[in-house]
């Protein structure tokens, strides 16, 4: 089975495969053992999820925003698998029921990586086509099968999208990073097309990722290159204020749940052309 690489490698590594995010609003009665499950990270998970090559269990803002007040409830998952069949299994997984049985709202979703720039400790996520499910790790870096995957121009034209950015924090730089962070929540809330946004944080202050799904990838360009969200963007280039950082854009394949009262529910008709392939 597949283990998670060391993330203290001082080699970047490539991960080619499947996303899957899982975001929760715990019920009160619950805040227990959603804290316990936030102390334990990916001890608690990736010894049973076969096929997983990257994890992270996050915290979030009050409300799931991305303030520096923690929230009691907010909580989100943070999947890389090897192949559709063990990420579809890992939705499926015990541990993931027993988030969504403990949880007022969930949110997940299945997504395929378009680009990436950066690395999370010394991995990127690379787009393309998928590694071979259960192949050893020795192979892991090159072994390429051709079924299932998506071709290019499906993935072009597939909607909705979703993007993850995320960014070690230098700790010399961290009150000049935050003094971006409000105004640019405040556009990200109110941008046409965006129907989710959540802050998390893998260490609080100094670690932080904004995850996003949008209704098209012209919504999400537009966001992106204009507003708070460039200032943010230029004022991080030019005073450096990460010490390692990624940016993902993601085709999502599936999603369900519901979040700030939005449902969702949606699975792409390709990946239901995919699916039969598995």
């Amino acid at each position: 089975m597949p283990t998670l690489q060391n993330d203290t490698s001082n080699t970047e590594r490539i991960l080619n495969g499947v996303v899957v995010i899982f975001l929760c609003d715990f019920l009160t009665q619950h805040r227990s053992w959603a804290w316990l499950k936030l102390i334990q990270g990916t001890n608690s998970l990736y010894k049973s999820l076969p096929g997983l090559l990257f994890a992270k269990v996050m915290g979030s803002g009050e409300g799931g925003g991305f303030g520096l007040r923690p929230s009691a409830t907010h909580q989100g998952l943070i999947f890389v698998f090897d192949g559709f069949k063990n990420a579809r299994n890992c939705l499926n997984s015990p541990e993931l029921s027993a988030y969504r049985e403990k949880s007022r709202e969930f949110w997940q979703g299945m997504m395929l990586v378009n680009s990436c720039r950066g690395a999370w400790n010394n991995k990127a996520w690379q787009s393309g086509g998928l590694l071979g499910e259960g192949s050893d790790q020795e192979n892991k870096q090159s072994m390429i099968i051709q079924e299932p995957q998506l071709s290019e121009s499906m993935v072009q034209h597939l909607e909705p999208v979703a993007s993850l950015t995320r960014g070690s924090i230098s700790a010399s730089k961290a009150v000049a990073f935050w003094r971006y962070t409000p105004a640019t929540q405040k556009d990200l809330e109110h941008s046409a097309g965006c129907a989710l946004a959540v802050g998390l944080g893998e260490v609080p202050v100094l670690r932080q990722c904004t995850f996003s799904v949008w209704d098209s990838t012209k919504s999400m360009t537009d966001y992106a290159h204009q507003g708070a969200h460039l200032k943010a963007i230029a004022a991080a280039q030019k005073y450096k204020f990460f010490t390692e950082s990624m940016f993902v854009r993601m085709q999502v394949l599936q999603m369900t749940g519901q979040w700030k009262g939005r449902i969702f529910d949606f699975t792409s008709r390709n990946f239901q052309q995919l699916e039969l392939k598995i």
